[in-house]
């Protein structure tokens, strides 16, 4: 439970991981997105940090926190 809203709705969660991916975008707005991704908590928004742990374009502290809020969806059981 406690769930963010936004996985019911995949399309939210494919434009949140955009966000997450797009290098136009301050780090920092990244960064946020990769967190919110997180918060989701469901097996999609792993598998979305998953893919995006998984772009070498990104800078290494990205996707090292990718790598950790997927970890932490492990974790909480989903």
């Amino acid at each position: 439970m406690g769930k963010n809203n936004m996985a019911e709705h995949p399309s939210e969660l494919k434009s949140v991981a955009a966000v997450a991916t797009n290098l136009e975008l301050p780090s920092k707005l990244r960064i946020d997105a990769l967190e919110a991704i997180g918060r989701i908590g469901t097996h999609e928004a792993l598998l979305a940090l998953l893919d995006i742990a998984g772009n070498d374009k990104l800078i290494r502290q990205e996707r090292e926190i990718a790598i950790k809020q997927a970890r932490e969806i492990i974790k909480s059981g989903h």
